[in-house]
């Protein structure tokens, strides 16, 4: 049973987008995914319809590179959603230069405001070495600081390493196998 809301981290290419829509599909529910990634290059282009096609047409798929409160907001009892990804979400707000603390508040409450279980993704950026520019070193400190907030209000957080699960807060959900 999925708890009302779920953070999985993992580094990138971790496997926790695809643990993340197993962990949705083992449900009975309606399922929502609200994409936060923009593609501005073929390759991104690439991953984008990669991932559209893994998950496959029983999917309502949701744009909200910036806005995803306004996005749960048409969420319904009965649904399910899966926000992948909050550092795509966060990148897109600093490149903007928007106030990311309050960016950060306004998901959080919109995420429990939600009648419906919430699956967020997020990446582990915080086990590389430091970064050499300034741009890359904020980015790496907000990450941080966005997971910890998530982990801190989420009822379970789960690690996605070699794309095995283990659970960090809470207990890995029964019947989902890695």
């Amino acid at each position: 049973m999925l708890t009302k809301f779920t953070l999985v981290l993992g580094g990138c290419a971790s496997g926790k987008s695809y643990f993340s829509e197993k962990l949705i599909l083992s449900s009975s529910l309606s399922r929502i995914y609200i994409a936060t990634a923009q593609a501005f290059d073929a390759e991104m282009d690439a991953k984008i319809l990669r991932h559209q096609k893994m998950r496959g047409p029983h999917w309502r798929t949701c744009e909200a590179p910036f806005d995803i409160p306004s996005a749960l907001k048409g969420v319904k009892t009965g649904e399910i959603v899966l926000i992948d990804c909050a550092t795509m979400w966060l990148t897109n707000h600093i490149l903007a230069e928007h106030d990311i603390d309050a960016q950060t508040d306004a998901l959080i409450l919109a995420i429990h405001a939600c009648p419906a279980p919430v699956v967020i993704v997020s990446n582990e950026v915080g086990a590389g070495i430091v970064p050499e520019n300034a741009l890359a070193r904020r980015f790496r400190n907000a990450q941080g600081r966005l997971n910890q907030q998530l982990a801190a209000e989420a009822a379970c957080v789960i690690g996605v390493m070699a794309g095995l699960p283990f659970a960090l807060k809470g207990a890995l959900p029964d019947g989902v196998t890695p």
